[in-house]
């Protein structure tokens, strides 16, 4: 049996990514979960239309719109629609169709590193304003007990983990922010594989992780 989806974004995520305003690290974290999560999904759709009927409003009270806006309106219309709510149905792939999208095939086209203690990373995107990485966690393997400096988001694709929080499996996404202090820890069962975002370096507590820090960019 399936493990069903209990941990979800925020609205205030979820309100962000309908608005364009999240980066891209983050804008694919919420892509990749809403192809597989209806409820998310469903919520998404809803403020994306309070934002058109909102945006109906503001051009209705408008006097007049200048040429470069009409022009930037038209080009986005050609592009079509930048972010479909499509709900991921190849269920037999490890990487949902967003992230299948943005790094071109499934899990065996990534380009593993190893980190340490088994766990491999691989970096996919990364910005001053946020990165994404891919992590490999062997099955009963711990991350090394870590803060955060920001925000961190952390997606399962394959197998789960537990830590103080709670446990997570295919689809969930823990929310971490400087509030929290965790060591992960993959299910004995089956590797786990997840999607990470953070918008700063996380704090490691012991003085190895901290050395190899700068290396691995995390």
């Amino acid at each position: 049996m399936k493990d069903r989806i209990k941990h979800h974004l925020t609205d205030e995520l979820l309100m962000a990514y309908s608005a364009g305003a999240l980066p891209e690290a983050f804008d694919l974290m919420v892509a990749t979960h809403l192809s597989l999560c209806d409820e998310c999904r469903a919520r998404a759709e809803s403020f994306d239309a309070i934002g058109g009927v909102l945006l109906e409003d503001d051009e209705m009270t408008a006097s007049e719109m200048g040429s470069q806006s009409l022009a930037a309106t038209m080009e986005l219309i050609k592009k079509g629609p930048a972010r479909p709510r499509t709900k991921d149905t190849a269920a037999c792939s490890v990487l949902p169709a967003p992230l299948r999208d943005y790094v071109g095939g499934d899990v065996s086209r990534i380009k593993w590193r190893p980190i340490g203690m088994g766990v491999k990373q691989a970096i996919i995107a990364n910005s001053p304003e946020a990165s994404a990485r891919l992590l490999y966690i062997p099955a009963g393997t711990a991350v090394p007990d870590h803060g955060h400096n920001g925000m961190e988001l952390t997606m399962v694709l394959q197998g789960a983990f537990s830590d103080e929080v709670d446990r997570f499996a295919r689809g969930d996404v823990e929310i971490a922010d400087e509030d929290l202090e965790h060591m992960p820890v993959a299910d004995v069962g089956e590797d786990c594989i997840c999607l990470a975002v953070t918008d700063a370096p996380l704090k490691f507590n012991s003085l190895m992780p901290r050395l190899l820090q700068p290396f691995f960019r995390i």
